[in-house]
């Protein structure tokens, strides 16, 4: 069943500036194979686009993780597959990240999928498999902020969204932690009287969340931080 989960986002910057900032959204959680379809008064409120992952061509979002997944030689069998995104609202939506567990027929953890959006309107994936009871790090290879380079390592834990909501994704140069973020957040069904709440107290909320970042950043240039050279993007092969 897809479910709401209204939740606090956190960053925590230690280098080469301390900074932090917190924020509060919501987030969808749903089968990207049998997205929720709103009855036609709230359909402006929540839109799920497959022309909003993997490049977009795609006919479906499933269809676009499956494509994207095979390029790396990841085959589910059909396995369900659980999405943590953020919807469009009024026609727009930004999606800093998606996440995508993906389980083979039986129900076993096969991958987890974080797709990055920057503000560039480029987009990278990272597959992340399991190693035990943890998810291996992974090399970062995409710019997001404009004040670190494409250095460093990506180290998160991403259980799968059950009663609450506990993500945390930290980046590491040369051995120590510069970076930290963190959602935190409690399910709620996702029904009308739920959804109207929130969006009521959140409105638009995915253009705040692209309007945020970049006041966070004009924070962080006026306090002095230097900005990166983007380095030229090369889409991965099956996304874009």
């Amino acid at each position: 069943m897809p479910a709401l989960y209204p939740c606090t986002v956190t960053h925590h910057r230690t280098s080469p500036r301390r900074y932090a900032l917190r924020h509060r959204t919501y987030l969808w959680c749903v089968d990207p194979d049998r997205p929720p379809r709103l009855p036609r008064p709230l359909r402006p409120l929540a839109r799920f686009d497959a022309r909003d992952h993997f490049g977009g061509r795609s006919p479906t979002i499933r269809a676009g993780l499956e494509r994207y997944l095979t390029a790396e030689g990841v085959d589910l069998a059909g396995g369900p597959v659980t999405m943590l995104t953020q919807a469009r609202v009024f026609g727009y939506v930004f999606n800093p990240l998606t996440l995508y567990w993906c389980h083979d027929p039986s129900g076993a953890l096969v991958c987890v999928v974080a797709e990055v959006h920057n503000t560039y309107g480029e987009r990278h994936c990272y597959l992340l498999r399991p190693s035990g009871s943890q998810l291996g790090p992974v090399e970062k290879e995409f710019h997001v902020s404009p004040f670190f380079p494409v250095d460093g390592e990506y180290r998160m834990r991403l259980p799968e969204p059950g009663d609450r909501l506990d993500l945390t994704i930290r980046l590491i140069r040369s051995g120590k932690p510069v970076f930290a973020a963190k959602v935190r957040g409690e399910r709620r069904p996702a029904t009308a009287s739920v959804l109207l709440p929130l969006a009521v107290r959140r409105p638009w909320s995915t253009a705040v969340v692209s309007l945020a970042i970049r006041v966070h950043g004009i924070r962080l240039y006026l306090r002095g931080l230097p900005v990166r050279p983007r380095p030229i993007h090369r889409p991965q092969e099956g996304v874009e």
